[in-house]
């Protein structure tokens, strides 16, 4: 990437001040007495986060606009205003969550944007920044709202009847936040060439191998179960052992066996059995039910398919043993989801030409780009995540690290924004 003078980006230590202060006073909208930040779809704080971002990209000089349901963009006018590359991520958290799940690919995206009309002026494609109302799930049983209404594929039917925690109507808190439903009769929009996201990690691959950027090719796929072992509740003291139809033991091995297969499997397969319960969950009873959930990832899925059918078939071994009954529950199953080939190309050579450090890797978590991805070229970024730790008040990336994603990203979007 070059300009005609210095040919480089803006200076490490630059970024990293603008970066770290900009997340730090986005995280100031809904943040935590204790701590953290809670900025849910719709909420207070969201409203008031969405509106402060919408300042900041105007007074850069772009030109800034709400769509109907709250997705705030950020746009760079190219000379071609048919095209257009788009950036961002979701400005929602979780309850309590840090302050750079999401909110760094903004920032990142407004900064990425700022550089390139001052350094190269108009490019000859749109470039856009999107700050999405919604990806997390935290407030209402739906998730992806921001990206699925920018690609279609987000009904009115799905969220009429829905409410959250406190009885709150979906619908209701839409428009009191002074938003509504897009126009389901007119298509979604033509006009994308490509989606560049850029997201702190949330693992700890990056920082433990010392590496400030990765190029993402691949979303796993997930499968998720509950699994609801019935047995027979009686007495502790006076049921034998031999006698006993326990649904903790029978559960119990069953676990064991799941995170033992997974282990023997290797990488990049992840098991998780991430919630348990036990009823009537009590000192001197045997536990006549058990109920625990399965969370299993792999970048393949023939791999997924081939592991679940084997957990599966010795879950229902186990029961049989047991003498219990099991039901199994699939109640996700997502597919893993490439990130485009060429996209990818374009990220690694500016990479190389910036002199960064990076890796090539898959995203153990979901995104928004999973929901582009069939609809658009899209790729992604990863920054460092210190100690992997995400949705929780103790995120953290280093402001370095944040200024080296900015730096992928500016030449990223130089790249697919600017040349033929």
């Amino acid at each position: 990437m070059t300009d005609g003078t210095n040919g480089t980006v803006p200076q490490l230590d630059t970024l990293a001040a603008d970066a770290e202060a900009k997340l730090n006073w986005l995280g100031e909208f809904g943040k935590d007495p204790d701590g953290g930040v809670s900025r849910l779809l719709y909420s207070k704080e969201w409203v008031e986060a969405q509106h402060a971002l919408k300042e900041w990209i105007e007074n850069e000089g772009l030109e800034a606009r709400f769509d109907e349901i709250g997705n705030l963009f950020g746009t760079l006018k190219g000379k071609n205003t048919n095209e257009t590359i788009l950036t961002g991520s979701h400005v929602d958290t979780v309850k309590n969550g840090g302050k750079y799940d999401g909110q760094y690919g903004i920032i990142a995206g407004i900064l990425a944007l700022k550089y390139l009309k001052e350094t190269y002026g108009q490019p000859l494609r749109n470039i856009e920044v999107v700050s999405m109302a919604e990806e997390e799930g935290s407030r209402f049983p739906y998730a992806f709202w921001g990206s699925k209404n920018i690609v279609g594929l987000a009904k009115r039917e799905d969220v009429e009847t829905i409410a959250d925690f406190d009885g709150v109507p979906f619908v209701e808190a839409m428009k009191e936040a002074g938003f509504g439903f897009r126009d389901e009769t007119k298509p979604a929009r033509q006009d994308l060439k490509a989606f560049v996201e850029i997201h702190v990690e949330q693992g700890s691959v990056l920082e433990t191998e010392k590496i400030p950027v990765a190029v993402v090719n691949n979303i796993v796929g997930q499968r998720r179960f509950t699994i609801e072992v019935t047995g027979e509740a009686n007495h502790a003291g006076t049921t034998p052992m031999g006698y006993r139809k326990d649904a903790v033991f029978a559960a119990s091995q069953m676990i064991f066996d799941i995170i033992s297969m997974a282990k023997e499997v290797g990488d990049p397969l992840v098991a998780t059995v991430g919630k348990i319960e036990a009823q009537p969950n009590i000192v001197n009873v045997v536990p006549g039910k058990a109920i625990f959930t399965i969370d299993v990832r792999h970048t393949d899925k023939d791999a997924i398919v081939s592991f679940t059918k084997q957990i599966t078939d010795r879950m229902n071994e186990i029961s049989k043993n047991h003498e219990v009954d099991t039901k199994i529950d699939m109640w996700m199953d997502a597919d893993p989801v490439p990130m485009d080939e060429k996209i990818v190309e374009v990220m690694e050579k500016q990479c190389k030409e910036n002199g960064l450090t990076y890796k090539v890797m898959h995203s153990g978590a979901g995104h928004d780009s999973q929901i582009f991805a069939p609809f658009v070229p899209t790729a992604m970024l990863f920054v460092p995540s210190v100690k992997g730790i995400s949705h929780n008040p103790a995120e953290y990336t280093h402001p370095d690290d944040l200024a080296e994603g900015v730096k992928a990203l500016i030449g990223s979007l130089y790249e697919l924004g600017y040349k033929e």
